[in-house]
């Protein structure tokens, strides 16, 4: 039976092939290249001049390009990044034959983080000067990524009590155990004291996490926190704020944090509006970002929100629904709430502070001899009180434009759960690579974003046959001009692949020379 036969392997060629020869004009590593190569390294904050004496450092390029070419390629493992310097023809071609230590490519991300985000910046620009960001309509949410940390090694004070509560149980039996006589009286001393030591080091924790006035800490990776991360499962993860544009679901900002979502939505809008440089947009949130202080920002903002409204919780439930406080109507003139049997609730004047907020409280003497009574309040002496938020009325303006925009509010997952679900599902990024602090978590989440962007945009321009070139290059041009902060006017653009087929993606290729 014919096979196809291979070349043999001890056999040399007149002609060998060059390493530009291996890769082909209409490769993604091509542009990858260039993107990188028109960069101000310097101006984006990455460390480019090194002193004169001893070993020569490695240009930031070169290992910036390597962690993206690997992200893009499901590939976040500096030592396994290491290998595909010696295996992988494009990384070969890409490093220009260089093999960085895995210390040397570790170290780049985790001592980066601010440079990193400024790339991943760039990578918005060029988007939006492709014309791929649309700056009408974003959507926002979060997603858990497990940090290395495991919950083992994640204490809260009553975890920490316990585990002293069960030492001081075990030194007493051996207390008891040397004042008996019974066992090996060294042996019964060496556990005293590794019981001992284990309790000092419970104390210093207690003592670290009462400085730190947080509820929990970690002791691989202090600033994750240990969170729910779906139907009650939990890790000890950090919470991926995201905003990610409408047009072509492409993600323009980002921000690790290690708290919940009830406080986000405020400060990631406000980066949005200077990102987009516009407040002209539509902001989609789910409900977990239903807070009063965070609508005051976005009005105050001048951007409207759809943010889902939440279910009325048991507390706050009338034995009959119709009588539920939303049916209570508010005259702002007056400042009194009018019952649907008539009456007229008034506050006393008072502000009342709760945890983040100030409120008011809105009650009726009629409610004693109302005949309704029962199917409004389970109260049995004050009766029906309603409390008023100071945020209240931009709480009602979100929610009433939710009642008029179900269908635009539909949208929202499938616009920002795209990239959360390409990551995680598709690449298998649900994780943190680094530790010990959320800026070098910060840096392995740019470098996500940067890959996702970058196979996004050329994805998308390769979709577009007719794109004109001129856009191309000008686009490539403003945003380097915008990242770095001043024009490039020695700077002549040069398209190296653009004649090889129809245009495409990966034809669009660019160079400075």
């Amino acid at each position: 039976m014919k096979h196809i036969k291979g070349k043999d392997r001890r056999q040399s060629s007149l002609f060998p092939v060059s390493l530009e020869d291996a890769i082909d004009n209409e490769n993604t590593v091509r542009a990858l290249d260039n993107f990188v190569n028109g960069l101000d390294m310097e101006k984006l904050g990455f460390k480019v001049h090194f002193p004169e004496n001893g070993r020569p450092a490695y240009h930031p390029a070169t290992l910036l390009k390597l962690y993206i070419y690997g992200y893009m390629n499901k590939v976040r493992s500096s030592r396994q990044l290491e290998k595909e310097c010696r295996r992988n023809i494009e990384v070969m071609w890409l490093l220009e034959c260089l093999v960085p230590d895995h210390n040397t490519i570790s170290n780049f991300r985790k001592d980066n983080p601010k440079a990193i985000k400024m790339v991943f910046r760039a990578t918005v620009e060029i988007a939006r000067n492709f014309g791929l960001i649309g700056a009408t309509l974003i959507a926002g949410d979060s997603t858990k990524l497990r940090a290395q940390n495991s919950k083992k090694n994640n204490y809260n004070q009553k975890k920490i009590d316990r585990h002293i509560a069960y030492i001081d149980k075990k030194l007493a039996e051996y207390q008891g155990q040397l004042e008996k006589g019974d066992g090996d009286r060294k042996e019964v001393k060496g556990e005293i004291e590794k019981h001992r030591k284990r309790k000092q080091g419970y104390r210093e924790l207690e003592r670290k996490l009462g400085e730190s006035g947080k509820e929990q800490i970690s002791t691989s990776d202090p600033e994750s926190r240990h969170m729910i991360v779906r139907n009650n499962i939990t890790e000890v993860a950090y919470n991926l704020q995201s905003t990610v544009d409408a047009r072509h679901c492409i993600p323009i900002d980002y921000k690790v944090t290690g708290n919940n979502d009830t406080k986000a939505m405020g400060n990631m809008l406000r980066r949005a509006k200077t990102i987009l440089r516009t407040n002209g947009f539509t902001a989609l949130y789910d409900k977990g970002y239903h807070t009063g202080s965070e609508f005051k920002t976005a009005h105050d903002l001048g951007i409207a929100t759809l943010v889902a409204v939440p279910d009325i919780g048991r507390a706050s439930r009338a034995p009959d629904p119709a009588y539920n406080a939303e049916h209570f109507e508010y005259d702002g003139k007056e400042d009194t709430y009018t019952c649907p049997q008539g009456h007229v609730l008034k506050s006393n004047g008072s502000r009342y502070k709760a945890r983040n907020y100030f409120f008011k409280q809105y009650k009726t003497k009629s409610c004693r001899t109302c005949p309704v009574r029962g199917l409004c309040t389970t109260a049995k002496q004050n009766g029906k009180i309603i409390q008023r938020s100071e945020f209240k009325e931009f709480v009602d303006k979100n929610d009433e434009r939710m009642a008029g925009n179900q269908e635009l509010y539909k949208r929202r997952q499938a616009i920002v759960e795209h990239p959360f679900g390409t990551i995680k599902r598709q690449w298998g990024f649900d994780h943190i690579m680094t530790k010990r602090t959320r800026a070098r978590a910060s840096a392995d989440v740019g470098l996500i974003f940067i890959a996702y962007n970058l196979k996004r945009i050329l994805n998308l321009i390769g979709k577009k046959a007719n794109i004109p070139v001129h856009r191309a290059l000008n686009a490539i041009l403003r945003a380097a001009e915008r990242i770095s902060g001043r024009p490039r006017p020695i700077c002549r653009p040069k398209i190296i692949a653009a004649h090889f087929g129809p245009l495409s993606a990966k034809s669009l290729i660019f160079d400075y020379i």
